[in-house]
């Protein structure tokens, strides 16, 4: 995005040194990423920066409304999903913007999706190591992962104060179905190094009255104070055949590092309460009083799904008219993503995840890192990406 840096970076990379870069992440962990990471990071201009800055704050004056909770009781689908001893806060947030193009030709994001569920927060502190290491020499300096001057060093403080604390770390886990099968395995290896915490599969996550524990490798009995979760809960759904001691809707003595029900409060079902320069139109279907004429311009999503599943791009009024449950859909305006980062064929459209996380010193939720995703498909995933090269996972290295 920014010209110079990209033409110098394009025109001293070499495969050579791409290859070197992913053995030497694979190496670390002694783990083969099983999804595709970029050639290249991304390199975003301060107006870019600020107005990415904007539109967090926009939708972050929506989450933090007092009545936020009660305009989102809608989004448990079910109230027996409802987890107790919810939090006041989201303890992670995550903003996925498309970089688009404005009436002007200037870059301007728009919301894509959101969370209130932890992401990539420790493999991204590492993805961009290894692009300052094997990159660095045309990565310029004051470019940073990180916002408001907050260094790698600063960050890793940060998490480990709010997913630790105090604890004794043998006494937290980062809770997952199958952890080892999961494509963000990587993830969950670098906060176990990180954090010294466990990561521990639900089925051995143990139950007595409201003490959960787990047994260590000697088979003692480890009691858990807190709980990262990185379970969604649409996998946990389809996973009938796991046999388990602990339901999420137990009353237990243990602490939420990222309470579960945010996973539903923040989510496509806090689209439509969003308005503003960077947020596309969205509606309840249920709610929706009048078709669009123009449904070219729309998608059509699930409230809940699994990776993107059945998300429809080409919507017609037959396809709206066949929903039978349309209280589990909404009709949101399409994103024209730009394809603004230079390749050595086409150029890349790309994907920007703001991830925020909350202080619970100052109480304010703040923006620390952040998700590039790059493409050159009908739409960013695996699928839209096959035998395409300069797409898939990156990080964005902001200008100061």
């Amino acid at each position: 995005m920014i010209k110079n840096i990209r033409d110098r970076y394009n025109s001293n990379f070499s495969e050579e040194k791409y290859e070197a870069f992913l053995q030497d992440i694979y190496g670390t962990y002694n783990y083969h990423v099983p999804f595709k990471i970029a050639e290249t990071p991304v390199f975003l201009p301060k107006a870019l920066k600020q107005k990415l800055v904007e539109a967090c704050d926009d939708i972050m004056a929506v989450i933090n409304k007092p009545n936020f909770k009660e305009l989102t009781n809608g989004a448990f689908f079910d109230p027996s999903t409802i987890v107790p001893n919810e939090d006041e806060h989201s303890k992670f947030i995550q903003l996925d913007f498309g970089i688009c193009k404005d009436e002007n030709g200037a870059l301007t994001p728009k919301l894509i999706e959101l969370q209130g569920f932890p992401s990539l927060y420790y493999f991204q502190e590492l993805l961009g190591r290894k692009y300052l290491q094997h990159f660095g020499n045309v990565i310029p300096e004051g470019f940073s992962q990180h916002l408001n001057g907050m260094t790698s060093i600063d960050y890793l403080d940060r998490l480990k104060h709010e997913i630790v604390g105090n604890t004794n770390p043998k006494q937290v886990i980062l809770l997952e179905i199958e952890p080892e099968k999961q494509a963000t395995a990587v993830d969950f290896y670098a906060t176990a190094k990180v954090l010294g915490i466990k990561v521990l599969c639900i089925t051995d996550l143990k139950k007595r009255g409201k003490t959960l524990f787990y047994l260590d490798e000697n088979g003692s009995e480890v009691e858990v104070i807190k709980i990262y979760n990185r379970i969604i809960f649409d996998e946990l759904d389809q996973r009938t055949d796991l046999k388990t001691e602990f339901n999420f809707q137990d009353e237990v003595d243990a602490e939420w590092i990222g309470h579960p029900n945010w996973f539903y409060r923040i989510s496509k079902y806090t689209m439509p309460l969003l308005k503003g320069d960077y947020v596309p139109k969205s509606y309840y279907l249920d709610q929706l009083e009048k078709i669009p004429k123009d449904l070219e311009n729309y998608v059509l999503k699930p409230l809940y799904s699994f990776a993107g599943a059945g998300v429809e791009i080409n919507v017609t009024k037959e396809m709206i008219d066949k929903v039978t449950n349309k209280a589990n859909y909404l009709l949101q305006e399409k994103v024209a993503y730009a394809p603004v980062i230079e390749t050595m064929d086409d150029p890349a459209k790309c994907e920007i995840r703001m991830m925020l996380l909350h202080n619970s010193i100052t109480n304010k939720t703040e923006i620390v890192s952040n998700l590039m995703r790059l493409s050159k498909g009908e739409m960013v995933g695996v699928k839209y990406n096959k035998d395409k090269t300069w797409v898939g996972g990156s990080t964005g290295f902001f200008e100061n």
